[in-house]
């Protein structure tokens, strides 16, 4: 595997970073999770666009261009003959002195690893996966806004490893307020009637890639989208419920702490939207290979 360090390609046994990084000491850092699909890196442009707006919250300036930075993103793939598959794009404030202050830190670091992923297991695809609702809630605006992607995820590996302790792969989060959020990695959707509901960004709902896509392919196949501030009663008595993300895609739900999602199988809202975003991932993105 080759991985992009600052400007220049290494093997997976010499990729190394300083134990001085402000990323790796203090999370201080922003990443994005991308895909590629049939040859072509999906929805690059949106990707990189929010990496842009993550740093720029936190005053952290990419020593590339946004245009450089797609340029390396697809060499990177193209190092390794990658098709399908995942890539995940870090740049940390890089090496400083030890303390917070970012100030001391020298030029950002640019980190692109492309490899594979598999997130959930491929029958909960099929089937439907069971989830809860964790303690740990979302973390405020005003403290690190949810809208920015960055590498301090305590909050989310905090909530991650209560849905592992009750038994289930994922978890919703709540905010403070109490009302759903998302999970710890996926953007949450419900279907009612012929509504697709999903929190709203002022929730604590990350801008995701995917949750745009999807909710654009919804309208587009006649769905009222709506984001209303939703409590876990919304969730226990949705049709359908479904998650997004980059590495998760589309996986649906069928059971939420315990009560059945509708039938208790992924519901035709769901299969289709599934359907509509497969087809749209092998024909849509920038090109790998020319």
């Amino acid at each position: 595997m080759k991985i992009y360090i600052d400007g220049k390609f290494c093997s997976e046994r010499d990729a190394k970073v300083s134990v001085f990084d402000h990323g790796l000491l203090y999370g201080d850092g922003i990443f994005e999770g991308i895909r590629a699909y049939n040859g072509r890196v999906f929805k690059l442009k949106e990707h990189i666009d929010r990496l842009f707006y993550s740093a720029k919250a936190l005053l952290l300036n990419i020593p590339m261009s946004h245009e450089e930075i797609m340029r390396a993103t697809v060499e990177t793939c193209r190092k390794n003959n990658l098709r399908d598959g995942y890539i995940r794009l870090v740049v940390t404030r890089g090496k400083g002195s030890l303390g917070l202050n970012p100030n001391r830190c020298g030029r950002p670091s640019v980190i692109i690893i492309a490899d594979k992923i598999q997130l959930y297991p491929p029958a909960l695809y099929a089937k439907g996966m069971a989830i809860v609702t964790v303690p740990t809630v979302r973390n405020l605006h005003s403290a690190v806004n949810p809208a920015i992607k960055s590498l301090n995820y305590l909050n989310n590996i905090l909530a991650k490893i209560e849905a592992n302790n009750a038994g289930v792969e994922e978890a919703i989060m709540l905010n403070a307020e109490g009302y759903v959020a998302e999970c710890t990695g996926d953007n949450i959707f419900l279907v009612k009637g012929k509504q697709l509901l999903t929190p709203p960004l002022s929730a604590g709902a990350l801008y995701g890639i995917t949750r745009a896509t999807v909710i654009e392919l919804a309208e587009q196949s006649g769905l009222k989208v709506s984001e209303p501030n939703l409590t876990r009663y919304d969730v226990f008595n949705a049709d359908e419920c479904f998650l997004t993300g980059t590495g998760a895609e589309l996986i649906p739900v069928t059971k939420v702490d315990g009560r059945v999602i509708g039938t208790g199988k992924p519901g035709p809202i769901t299969r289709k939207l599934v359907g509509e975003y497969h087809a749209l991932t092998q024909v849509s993105g920038e090109p790998i290979y020319k």
